[in-house]
């Protein structure tokens, strides 16, 4: 039988070529089950693969985002496959907080991916030639700014045409600024999204960064991969992004890269981490069984080896990484965001992942605003406070 497994579509082109290879490996142990991969923009999987699941036109499994205002809004409509059972009868060691991202109304309806962190990659040879370290604190990296600036080098490279990159900015500053108990106490209803550290957090980089200067010309004509492109090519110091961009900055750019968590007011800040994406199977898949085995491989052993050393990603389930073969950059978010998945240390989150449509659609084209100046970084923080729904029970 085939199946099909649909995958939003990597930046880079041999990553497909990549996923190919992983899914030969499951072919090879699975006799009598092909699995036909299919892409799509990640830009249009939202509206296209509603529409496909409604109509049973869909896939049978694919790749999406987790939480309330992605996979729960599917969870809502009836779209996926309960995968409970699945996960009694084979065992799956998925890390706890990241199955509870897949959780709604009790069930579970999805395979954790990845684990992920946000924080600020920068350009090595610029900072060095420049004297500059990572900064200590806010009023550091406010000085660090100012002088590449001076150099004529753009500080921080940042695109926000789609708006969902002024999420993972706000994720950064503000749990960089309230810690991960004050970032608990808000996605859990006990604090308000109105509160001063919010309007602060959204001040700081779209108003206060914006008008010094710190930013590119008109951040909201400028796309993902086009920001991407200005750290690549050196004009701009640091960009401010997640670790899925790690691959790409790997393969493409030419000088040594780190990486550091938006700072805090009085501190380096803590990195926003959090689960990435998950696998889903269709409720109106012709053949869930084999869906399933699917699932199976994608959390075995071979592929969470195959996930670090050769796709650059970090699973959501224990693994054995001694001696894998990574490069430095690599190595770092590695053992950065192990720390997530085991509890150690003080993380954020990455809120967009967290909260419900309603509530993003607010975030997204609020702090666009703020950028051009037709909203006040307090009167988007209101609109996130009216949208925001607490997390029932099973969320």
């Amino acid at each position: 039988m085939t199946i099909t497994y649909l995958v939003g579509q990597p930046e880079n082109p041999s990553d497909v070529k990549l996923i190919e290879q992983d899914i030969d490996s499951f072919e090879a142990k699975n006799s009598g089950i092909t699995v036909e991969l299919k892409t799509i923009n990640p830009d249009s999987v939202r509206t296209v693969l509603q529409t496909q699941l409604r109509s049973g036109s869909g896939p049978d499994v694919f790749g999406y985002d987790t939480g309330p205002g992605f996979a729960g809004v599917l969870a809502d409509a009836g779209l996926l496959y309960d995968l409970t059972g699945a996960y009694e009868k084979n065992g799956w060691k998925i890390y706890d907080w990241a199955k509870q991202r897949v959780t709604f109304d009790g069930k579970i309806l999805g395979v954790p991916d990845q684990v992920e962190e946000v924080g600020v990659y920068y350009n090595k040879d610029i900072f060095d030639k420049a004297s500059l370290a990572p900064p200590k604190d806010l009023a550091d990296f406010a000085r660090i700014a100012d002088t590449l600036k001076s150099n004529g080098v753009t500080p921080l490279s940042f695109g926000n045409k789609e708006g969902w990159q002024g999420g993972h900015i706000l994720s950064m500053a503000l749990s960089s600024a309230v810690g991960q108990t004050g970032m608990e106490d808000l996605l859990a209803g006990r604090k308000s999204w109105a509160d001063p550290e919010v309007v602060d957090a959204i001040s700081l980089f779209f108003d206060q960064y914006q008008k010094a200067g710190y930013l590119p010309k008109s951040p909201n004509a400028i796309t993902g991969d086009n920001a991407n492109a200005l750290f690549y090519s050196g004009k701009a110091a640091m960009t401010p992004t997640g670790t899925w961009l790690v691959r790409d900055i790997q393969s493409t750019v030419k000088f040594e890269v780190g990486f550091f968590p938006f700072p805090a007011p009085d501190g380096k800040g803590i990195f926003a981490g959090g689960l990435g994406g998950g696998t889903f199977v269709s409720a109106k898949t012709r053949h869930p069984d084999a869906a399933v085995k699917l699932l199976d491989y994608l959390v075995s052993a071979e592929h969470g080896r195959w996930q670090v050393e050769k796709y650059h990603t970090i699973p959501a389930f224990p693994v054995d990484v001694q001696g894998a073969d990574t490069e430095p950059l690599f190595g770092q978010i590695l053992a950065d965001t192990a720390k997530i998945s085991s509890g150690e240390g003080e993380f954020g989150f990455n809120i967009d992942v967290l909260t419900n449509d309603e509530f993003n659609k607010a975030m997204w084209e609020g702090l666009q605003s703020v950028l051009v100046g037709t909203k006040t970084p307090r009167q988007v923080a209101e609109e996130m406070q009216e949208a925001f729904e607490p997390p029932t029970a099973g969320e």
